[in-house]
């Protein structure tokens, strides 16, 4: 029990909303918790137990530290509005009611970022903690907090972790959560105090996932051991600037052409990607590179998932439109960033409220938050909005490293080391030490692998590369690693008052690199590209790993934020963001050699067109409908050819007829769409797949392959068995939009020799694109039929686009009967790759669902109490509270709740009242 209270702990057990099927797993879990219980010592957990940690709601809570008190009013679904007349209480009473709802998730985020995951979890963590630990993002965010940050935001970051604390005083483990009390029969774990740092380091983790192109950089390196440079080139084909529209069109970047001449002294980037065909820009290690890169993936895919799928896939949709073309005569906002799937959802809807705005209390706001953190990430106060996409700038490089001795090579000098030690404890056993290494480039990721020194030192060179010495390690340079003000930008946008205040707030947003779009209650729209985005030397454009002993591929320096482009009222008047490509090719810097492709964000543009062209007007249920989109733009490129392509088979014609007169909507119903996305899986499988190197392919997938770089026809006698070695949600080709762009140019060339793949025991081989399409509808049919049964009319999309929620620690990872007790799911999604309503699959590993549209929301600039929102999961983090999932039937059927933000709309709304008293 929390001390001073004048009301019972908990939701009020016959709350209407409570469904028998809670009830049921209720009594299951109990059951089984008394069995484990029972095995474990004797312990019974009861009813009681597992409510013991839900919130309080009503009634009233003493908390010292309060100057006044504090109403929070929660609606039906469990979403706090809080009511403070002092900025320091209104952070304290965030800490607070987020504790009560999420204190769990804040812990394990914490220990993530601090890598001290092995605390709470024991030894399996440690590898996962030696990588983390090295990244240093505590250390970083703690310099952060001591030399970047103003004094309000330490001031609010203080009152965050006084609140939180509050909650936390007096609590045991099991009276905070059901988590809390599973892990009690393993190890002795408590929760610790609450520190500012804690908060500011959940941005590096954000900044992390959200991180550009690393993954490309690997991935192309890997690929030179099995393709040439030509190919590799094919498979990453330029932009469509003259298809797809970038999202500035008629911006600007301040003060450019004097700054900029393109003269001998001009600091810019190189946008050819030159390098020398062996991987690595200016004639690095080739099979050095390559070993070391497939060893750092291994480390990298253990890594804890923090906000996307380790920086795969991730995008976002964020659409603003002006008053000319909307009914309500105010601008329109439209926001939903792509992320992978997590119980409870990354984000935490909430409001924060003075009751009168002055001085003193300078916050009238709403949104999305991130628990764990004070303000709002995303939403809009009383005068603006925003939204966030992933931009993809490449704020992050590889350095392959040459080590001597103590030191490594640099401008022909060694160099000392910058080491610290480390030690990591572990729950249940030993600590282990550990010694964290430092170039001029970065931490020395390969450190954390003892195959990667072993391959440094035994991997042949060229002749353009040192002689090899102690070896060759991997370090990594990234803006996230230097203390920054993105905690600052936060507060700032949240009271920003106009585009003027918004674009100074943005400035302070260093890392990660985001799309910020803008609309005000005026009737102005917006879009600006803030962040820390390196320059780099010519003949360095980033998308491949560089030689760290050479000056020449150092970063030479920042993009002012005034050069960085932006956007205001644009006579088209909506702008567009879906992680494509910022600006056209003429601006004078390297933002990033891998955008996004556009199918997204080009039909967002189309959709708007389409309503505007003739005067239509836009409305709110317009902006929905467009989240929803679910059209395959591959689909409309390939079907037309599919139907040409002469079956003899009566089943797989059975099949194929599917796909005449298909709209090319992916609905969860859709038996076409379900045949369709089996059908383009399989031609990037022939065509692509095959013919990768092991490190990209599916872990455990085996194939007969030649051994070196060749597209063609197979040679019997030199092929070789070679098992896959990548998780299948990492895995390529994944059938993103970069491969709708690769299969497109090679459209024409018919006789291409990725159309070209060997017979099988049972399927005929493939000497060009339509004897591979054939083989791709035969393959496609027999495996619906193995998974969905023979008979087409029980077909559907949803049955294989499944989403499963999983929480991210003890529901992955714990014995059964928790992964059941925290578990939910499935649910049959409609959406597919690079759709607009983006319920991403990687095509390389299967069809279930792998990232989603982790919220949505719809800002209406006329009347903000008629914008609408909804969340992944719900408000709570307990795993049998009400408001756990109680969003999620609504979200996969594309509904959006009512978006409360007045004071008379949210007492209209209120179902619970909680006091916070001093």
């Amino acid at each position: 029990m929390p001390p001073n209270t004048t009301a019972p702990t908990g939701q009020q057990p016959g709350k209407s909303g409570r469904k028998k099927g809670r009830k049921a797993r209720l009594i299951v879990l109990v059951l089984v918790l008394a069995v484990v219980g029972g095995v474990a010592g004797g312990a019974y957990w009861s009813i009681s137990t597992v409510r013991a940690s839900f919130p309080q709601t009503k009634g009233s809570i003493t908390l010292d530290g309060l100057s006044g008190p504090v109403d929070v009013k929660r609606d039906g679904h469990g979403i706090p509005q809080i009511y403070a007349s002092s900025d320091e209480d209104l952070f304290m009473a965030q800490g607070y009611v987020q504790a009560q709802d999420r204190f769990y998730e804040m812990d394990v985020r914490r220990h993530m970022t601090s890598g001290r995951l092995s605390e709470m979890f024991g030894k399996d963590q440690v590898d996962n903690d030696e990588f983390l630990r090295t990244l240093g993002w505590d250390r970083v965010a703690k310099e952060e907090y001591d030399t970047k940050l103003s004094a309000a935001t330490k001031k609010y970051l203080q009152a965050y972790a006084k609140g939180v604390n509050a909650y936390l005083k007096g609590k045991e483990g099991e009276d905070i959560s059901l988590e809390y009390a599973a892990l009690g029969f393993t190890n002795d774990y408590k929760p610790q105090q609450w520190t500012p740092v804690d908060s500011v380091s959940w941005l590096k983790a954000m900044a992390w996932d959200l991180r550009g192109n690393m993954q490309d950089e690997i991935d192309r390196s890997l690929m030179t051991s099995r393709l040439g440079p030509q190919q590799i080139a094919e498979l990453y084909p330029q932009y469509p600037y003259s298809r797809n529209q970038v999202i500035v069109q008629q911006g600007q970047y301040d003060e450019l052409t004097q700054t900029f001449d393109g003269g001998d002294d001009a600091d810019v980037s190189s946008t050819d990607g030159t390098t020398d065909g062996t991987g690595t820009a200016g004639g690095t290690a080739s099979s050095a590179l390559q070993s070391q890169l497939s060893g750092l993936y291994e480390v990298l895919e253990d890594v804890p998932t923090a906000v996307g799928v380790n920086g795969n896939g991730i995008g976002s949709n964020s659409w603003v439109i002006d008053g000319e073309h909307t009914i309500t005569g105010k601008p329109l906002l439209a926001n939903d960033p792509h992320l992978s799937a997590s119980l409870p959802s990354v984000w935490y809807q909430m409001g924060l409220h003075c009751r009168t705005v002055s001085d003193k209390c300078q916050y009238d706001v709403s949104g999305y938050t991130f628990a764990g953190m004070p303000g709002v990430i995303i939403g809009h106060n009383q005068d603006i909005s925003w939204g966030m996409t992933n931009s993809g700038a490449d704020v992050t490089d590889l350095y392959l490293e040459k080590l001597t001795g103590d030191g490594y090579l640099y401008d022909g000098k060694v160099k000392p080391f910058d080491s610290r030690e480390e030690t990591i404890k572990v729950a249940g056993g030993t600590s282990k030490k550990i010694v964290v290494r430092e170039t001029n480039n970065g931490p020395l990721l390969s450190d954390r692998d003892d195959e990667l020194v072993k391959v440094g030192k035994k991997a042949t060179v060229d002749t353009a590369a040192p002689d090899r010495g102690d070896g060759y390690g991997i370090a990594l340079r990234w803006t996230a690693l230097e203390p920054g003000t993105s905690m600052d930008a936060v507060f700032a946008l949240n009271k920003a008052a106009d585009w003027d205040d918004f674009r100074a707030a943005a400035a302070l947003f260093d890392v990660p690199s985001q799309n910020l779009v803008y609309a005000d209650t005026q009737d102005n729209i917006g879009y600006t590209l803030p962040g820390k985005i390196p320059t780099r030397a010519q003949g360095h454009d980033g998308s491949i790993p560089a030689p760290g002993w050479d000056a020449k591929y150092d970063w030479t320096g920042y993009i002012d934020q005034d050069e960085l482009p932006y956007e205001y009222n644009p006579e088209r008047g909506y702008i567009v963001t879906a992680n494509q490509a910022v600006v056209d090719k003429d601006y004078p810097y390297t933002l990033t050699t891998d955008w996004a492709y556009g199918a997204r964000s080009q039909r967002i543009a189309d959709l708007i067109e389409s309503k505007i062209k003739g005067g239509g007007k836009v409305s709110t249920e317009d902006m929905r409908q467009m989240q929803l989109d679910n059209s395959s733009e591959i689909a409309k490129l390939l079907v037309p050819q599919l139907l040409k392509i002469d079956v003899g088979d009566k089943d797989v014609r059975e099949a194929q007829k599917l796909l005449e007169g298909w709209d090319y909507t992916q609905d969860a119903d859709s038996a076409a769409a379900a045949y369709f996305n089996s059908v383009w899986r399989n031609v990037l499988k022939l065509a692509f797949g095959h013919k990768l190197p092991k490190e990209l392919r599916v872990k455990g997938q085996c194939l007969w392959v030649e051994p070196v770089d060749t597209t063609g026809p197979v040679d019997e006698e030199r092929r070789v068995r070679e098992c896959g070695a990548r998780d299948a949600d990492q895995a390529q080709p994944d059938g993103g939009d970069r491969w709708f762009e690769v299969v497109r140019s090679l459209m024409d060339d018919e006789d291409s020799d990725w159309w070209k793949t060997p017979a099988s025991l049972t399927r005929p081989g493939a000497d060009n694109r339509d004897d591979l399409f054939k083989r791709a509808l035969i393959d496609a049919r027999w495996e619906l039929t193995a998974k969905l049964g023979k008979d087409i009319d029980t077909w559907s999309w949803g049955r294989l686009h499944r989403l499963f929620l999983k929480n991210q620690t003890l529901g992955a990872n714990g014995p059964g009967f928790l992964q059941y007790a925290l578990n939910r799911g499935p649910w049959k999604l409609s959406g597919g790759e690079a759709t607009v309503n983006a319920s991403g699959w990687n095509a390389a590993g299967g069809y279930g669902v792998v990232w989603v549209p982790s919220m949505r929301m719809v800002v209406n600039l006329d009347d903000l109490d008629k914008s609408k929102w909804i969340n992944l999961t719900g408000a709570s983090g307990h795993a049998y509270s009400d408001h756990y999932t109680d969003q999620t039937d609504k979200w996969s059927k594309g509904e959006l709740l009512d978006w409360s933000f007045s004071k008379q709309a949210v007492a209209e709304s209120t179902s619970d009242t909680l006091v916070l008293k001093p």
